[in-house]
C-alpha cells in the first residue's frame, strides 16, 4: 500500500511541475513568471512592474531596417506613457535591438535610432525626459535564434525596462 500511495504522490507533484494546470490552478499560478517559478514580472498588482512587464507590455517592434514607429507601436507606447508618469519614480532603460542581419556597428547604430525612437514618442507623451535613458545592443541580445523571419521580427524590438522605486 506504501508503494501506491507514493507512486500517486510522486505523480501528482510531477503533474504539477508541468505548468500544464496539475496542482496549481490558475488562481494560485498569479503572481508566478512564466515558467512557474516567481520572479522579476511576478507581482501583478497594477503599480508593479511585473504588472507593467506582463499587463501593459515593455516591447515594441519594428520593420526590417527601420526605426520609425508603428500605429502599433505608438498604441503600445500611449499606455506605457500613462503607466510611467503615474508610477516610475526612478530611472527606465530603453533597449534598442536588432536582428542578426547586418554588421555589428550597423546594427548597434539601429538599436540606438530605435531606443532614441521610443525615449522621444514617451517624452512627448510627458514622461520625464531625465527619467528615461537609451541602450543599444544591436544583435547582441536575440530572443530568438534562427535565420528565418519569424526570429528577426522578434528581434527588431526596443524594450522599456523599469526599475527602482515606485510610487504609492
Amino acid at each position: 500500500m506504501k508503494i501506491i500511495v507514493s507512486a500517486l504522490v510522486v505523480g501528482l507533484v510531477l503533474s504539477g511541475c508541468t505548468g500544464g494546470g496539475g496542482l496549481l490552478d490558475k488562481e494560485d499560478r498569479v503572481g508566478l513568471s512564466g515558467d512557474g517559478s516567481f520572479g522579476q514580472g511576478g507581482n501583478m498588482e497594477p503599480g508593479s512592474i511585473g504588472y507593467f512587464q506582463n499587463s501593459i507590455g515593455d516591447s515594441v517592434f519594428f520593420p526590417v531596417d527601420q526605426s520609425s514607429l508603428t500605429q502599433q507601436a505608438q498604441a503600445m507606447l500611449d499606455v506605457q506613457a500613462e503607466w510611467l508618469i503615474e508610477n516610475a519614480r526612478s530611472e527606465v532603460l530603453i533597449e534598442g535591438h536588432a536582428d542578426e542581419q547586418g554588421t555589428r556597428a550597423y546594427n548597434l547604430a539601429l538599436g540606438a535610432r530605435r531606443a532614441s525612437a521610443v525615449r522621444n514618442y514617451l517624452v512627448s507623451r510627458s514622461v520625464p525626459a531625465d527619467q528615461l535613458q537609451i541602450v543599444s545592443f544591436g544583435k547582441e541580445r536575440p530572443l530568438e535564434v534562427c535565420s528565418q523571419e519569424s526570429c528577426y521580427s522578434q528581434n527588431r524590438r526596443a524594450v522599456t525596462r523599469v526599475s527602482g522605486a515606485l510610487a504609492g
